[in-house]
């Protein structure tokens, strides 16, 4: 039974549509992803399904009785707050009944207070709080200024949750949060008996949360069942399915403009209807919403730099008593992509400031490559001039960039990121979060670099635009340093994972964060003794040596577990790139593809008919039968060369 509804909603900000007479309902039980570009009104259509905003036009219905709880982007606390008073606003509405029925005030109706109080289960709602603060692990004393922004977005989960509402909505929940609490948040709404609608970019989180995927897409809420994964296949079929008819359709009116305008003196009376028809067809052409572009990202390369971007050797450092990196040994190589993982104040900063030259050890020592021109994303946007235009920011006191040896008009340049001419001028305060996240990227690509450091690129970035980063940091020749808490991201541009592992230690791992995990279950295993640890070890032993370019990291006999990590990675095989993993995905179509044109052409020349009748063309076709004998035989190789590794 659909607990809210939306009837030909209708939204416009200025002369575009964010949504433009569409429907949409909400199941109980259902978790929903609420997909979409960025600017495309995701936010405002959550905001107006909780009712803090309105619809110019249409319905939103809620049914009778039922609790909605709302957790925005960015939450706000009251100034001086603790995290129990916090938490406990989120029951002010119960609070304020009791304490009127506590109060006896004249003329209040007793009986009416204690069943809105009992409906409400208000009599205990000081247990409610505790008990959701324990169910967090939060602690009730600690003031909400001292808390990071992970710790936060969960007191104001905590403040959504103690209500116990029917329907929970999210706008980017996993902003700020790192890998531990990312999963405890999957958990977390899994096991919620009510619905969700949330906002989020993390794609492997839509996978593990959702039941459903909603995409605003040009105006329309358009609904995809199952998870990110399932959204993707149907969503390609849909686009082709959908470039078909555009192009049959935009092929029909061609040919009746040629039709209006051809032959005015032979014809001097016309089809009434035909000429209708046309009429018809221009207006729906010219009503039609095309799918927006994609970002087009191209980096500025500097100058090649040495091969050794950084070599550490015992490194450690420590702020008040408290050791942050302790005994880190690594080399960094040009061209490594490197990501860095750790909770929410682990020293995740610290470590790349010192790989980078910017903060000097305790003790250790770090030899820095020669020529490094660094190019630096910082996730806070503390590099914003709120007041400059779009085309000041990107390219201060010049209308012209140069990118790789080419000039290109500052206009020109916004719009490969989506930003038209008009808001060229506009401030930069104007923009929503995804786009000033893109704007900082248009900068960081201007700026030429051979390594580029990256701090939470993808906070805000809507998927094509992810999708489109990936490729571009897989293909850039230089240096890679990113600090993120996107699982799927991480996984699909790294070489190499540097992860905290508590008390200061850190260690490198071939592979992304899967591979991380991968490895550290099996050093794990193979350190408790577990069934099949013996297994493990022995295929360690029999292993190659690692590759010597990046040396796993050192720990200190504190750590128990660590020489068997360490031999789990030296047994690792080197990771795929992104582009060998993308060759190996393609393999298997081209060789079924292959496979089928030698079959059809050996049918061919088994007809008597073919030599009769295109005898000159049998050598032709023996030619490529051989040719294609020659390119499987390759492809095959190529197959299990990749595969193997």
């Amino acid at each position: 039974m659909a607990v809210l509804t939306l009837h030909n909603a209708c939204l416009a900000f200025g002369h575009v549509a964010l949504l433009d007479h569409t429907e949409f309902a909400l199941e109980t039980g259902e978790r929903i992803g609420l997909i979409g570009r960025n600017g495309t009104g995701k936010s405002s259509l959550l905001k107006i399904m909780v009712g803090m905003d309105r619809l110019d036009d249409g319905q939103v219905q809620v049914q009778k009785g039922i609790e909605l709880a709302y957790v925005p982007q960015e939450p706000s606390f009251t100034a001086g707050a603790t995290v129990a008073s916090t938490v406990s606003e989120g029951l002010a509405e119960v609070k304020a009944l009791r304490e009127r029925f506590e109060a006896h005030a004249e003329g209040d109706d007793l009986d009416a207070l204690m069943t809105q109080i009992e409906a409400r289960n208000g009599w205990n709602w000081e247990q409610r709080v505790e008990e959701t603060l324990q169910r967090l692990h939060l602690d009730a004393d600690l003031l909400i200024e001292g808390l990071s922004g992970g710790m936060k977005k969960r007191v104001a989960l905590a403040r959504a949750l103690v209500a116990s509402p029917d329907v929970l909505f999210l706008d980017e929940p996993t902003n700020h949060l790192d890998l531990d609490a990312i999963t405890w948040l999957e958990d977390l709404l899994k096991a919620f008996k009510g619905s969700i609608v949330l906002i989020s970019h993390d794609r492997a989180f839509l996978d593990n949360v959702c039941t459903r995927i909603v995409e605003l897409d040009r105006g329309i809420l358009r609904s995809y069942p199952g998870n990110f994964a399932a959204y993707q296949e149907l969503k390609a079929r849909e686009l082709a399915d959908e470039a078909v008819a555009n192009a049959r359709f935009d092929k029909l009116l061609a040919q009746e403009e040629v039709w209006i305008r051809k032959g005015v003196e032979a014809r001097r009376t016309r089809s009434v209807a035909r000429v209708k028809r046309l009429q018809d067809l221009r207006s729906e052409r010219a009503s039609r919403r095309d799918v927006t572009g994609r970002v087009k990202l191209e980096v500025s390369q500097g100058d090649r730099g040495g091969k050794i971007v950084a070599e550490l050797e015992g490194v450690s450092k420590a702020f008040g008593g408290r050791t942050v990196v302790r005994d880190f040994s690594g080399i960094i190589l040009r061209g490594d992509k490197v990501g860095l993982v750790g909770p929410n104040g682990a020293g995740k900063s610290t470590l790349l400031k010192m790989i980078l030259g910017e903060l000097a050890p305790d003790s250790g020592t770090i030899k820095q490559g020669a020529n490094l021109q660094i190019a630096y994303f910082d996730q806070m946007r503390d590099h914003l001039n709120l007041d400059a235009t779009l085309a000041d920011f990107i390219s201060p006191g010049s209308e012209w960039i140069e990118i790789n040896g080419s000039r290109k008009h500052v206009m020109g340049y916004l719009q490969d990121f989506l930003f038209a001419p008009a808001r060229a001028n506009s401030p930069v305060r104007t923009l929503s979060g995804g786009e000033r996240n893109r704007l900082l990227l248009a900068r960081l690509f201007a700026k030429p670099s051979n390594v580029l450091v990256l701090d939470e690129p993808t906070n805000d970035l809507d998927i094509d635009t992810l999708d489109l980063l990936e490729d571009l940091l897989a293909e850039y020749p230089g240096t890679v340093f990113l600090v993120s808490h996107d699982r799927r991201f991480l996984d699909n541009v790294v070489t190499s994972t540097i992860v905290a592992e508590g008390d200061g230690l850190w260690r490198e791992y071939e592979g992304g964060v899967e591979d991380w995990l991968i490895q550290s279950r099996r050093a794990q295993a193979i350190a408790a003794g577990k069934p099949g640890a013996a297994t493990i070890a022995s295929a360690v032993k029999q292993a190659p040596a690692a590759d010597t370019r990046t040396p796993v990291a050192v720990a200190t006999d504190t750590a128990p577990a660590a020489p068997a990590a360490a031999a789990v990675v030296a047994a690792q095989k080197r990771k795929l790139s992104y582009k060998e993993q993308r060759e190996l995905d393609e393999l298997p179509a081209r060789i079924e593809a292959l496979e089928e044109e030698q079959a059809e052409l050996n049918k061919a020349l088994a007809d008597p008919e073919v030599y009769q009748k295109e005898g000159a063309n049998v050598a032709t076709l023996h030619a490529r039968v051989e040719a294609i004998d020659e390119a499987l035989l390759t492809l095959l190789a190529r197959w299990e060369e990749l595969g193997a590794r």
